[in-house]
């Protein structure tokens, strides 16, 4: 037992190693230059006082005001899907789940455009109803996804995905007809629905945090739940479990996460297969370590990924989901090849 604690604390001395360096990565990258020993100085001479700080007023203001929040929302947009992918996965016990591939990530495309498209008319604060319309439409797409994955066949696994994939290009239809009703506001909802953190500051991180803390924490609590579920529904219902009430709080708390994403950072898809892919063969399948070591380096991930896309092709920048898809689809195939060869 002692061996596997020193294990687990080791995993995630790692991970959060992982996102220090990516935070650190993130912050110096840009046309400004500013180096991870300036920021360290700059962070020690605020906590000293008389000490002067390495860092101009101009690049001080870059720091705090363009990279910083840019990083925070990036590392938070990435644990966020991340923890709900490896959610969804343990509540349907399924490798293959998603926020994108179930439907979660494209209703809340939808439930956000329909606010950004038609909200002036609808609410006082349109703005601030963005996380709320994105949450109800990712239930709604999960929901529909697993009503029509149960209803059609027995492969479980290959049915959801197909359902999942059929429910988010339904919705996607649905909102390129709403982009076609309003004209005026298509090339803002376009630029938004390709996912990116060009136009994050603070102001969204304190929009979302509510949101992202509370769906955080419910998944992480439930992680000993998923262990068990992951053992079969009757010998979790044996052991006192009510299964049908843990997968409906799993899958609203995973729902608020991927909705709270969606509505800062537009649809970026692949990030909540991918990276708990890799966790899990890293540390095993036990959801108590996969939720958090999922969100470590989740956050890492995407922050590297938009270092990615605002230097690659520097000064202009790629959309964080046309990144995350060049990346993320091989390794969907070798997933869905492996699960495919091992259901056979």
């Amino acid at each position: 037992m002692k061996s596997r604690n020193a294990a687990a604390w080791a995993w995630f001395a790692g991970a959060a190693a992982f996102l220090v360096a990516a935070a650190l990565l993130g912050v110096a990258a840009g046309y400004a230059s500013i180096t991870p020993g300036q920021i360290a100085g700059t962070l020690v001479a605020k906590a000293v006082p008389g000490m002067e700080p390495p860092l101009n007023d101009r690049q001080l203001a870059v720091l705090v005001e363009l990279r910083l929040p840019r990083v925070v929302l990036g590392a938070m947009v990435g644990a966020l899907l991340s923890v709900a992918g490896a959610a969804y996965q343990g509540v349907f016990r399924n490798p293959l789940a998603d926020p994108y591939l179930l439907g979660a990530a494209g209703g809340a495309g939808l439930g956000a455009t329909l606010v950004m498209a038609f909200g002036a008319a609808w609410f006082d604060g349109p703005r601030a109803m963005v996380p709320v319309a994105a949450f109800t439409g990712a239930l709604l797409g999960v929901a529909a996804a697993y009503l029509l994955g149960r209803s059609a066949g027995r492969n479980g696994t290959a049915s959801l995905v197909l359902a999942g994939v059929a429910v988010s290009s339904f919705l996607s239809a649905v909102q390129t007809l709403v982009q076609q009703m309003r004209i005026d506001e298509l090339q803002r909802i376009y630029a938004w629905l390709l996912g990116g953190l060009a136009k994050g500051g603070w102001e969204d991180v304190a929009m979302v945090a509510p949101y992202a803390i509370l769906g955080t924490a419910v998944m992480l609590v439930c992680g000993r739940l998923l262990d068990l579920l992951a053992l079969g529904d009757e010998k979790a219902v044996s052991l006192g479990l009510n299964t049908t009430a843990v997968r409906l709080v799993v899958i609203g708390a995973a729902s608020l996460a991927t909705a709270s994403a969606v509505a800062v950072a537009g649809l970026i898809g692949f990030v909540g297969i991918v990276v708990p892919h890799v966790v899990r063969r890293l540390v095993g399948t036990g959801y108590r370590l996969i939720l958090p070591m999922s969100l470590l380096c989740g956050a890492g991930f995407l922050v590297l990924v938009d270092v990615l896309a605002r230097t690659v092709i520097a000064p202009a920048e790629l959309p964080l989901g046309v990144v995350t898809a060049f990346l993320g689809a091989p390794f969907f195939i070798v997933i869905l090849r492996t699960t495919r060869h091992r259901a056979t």
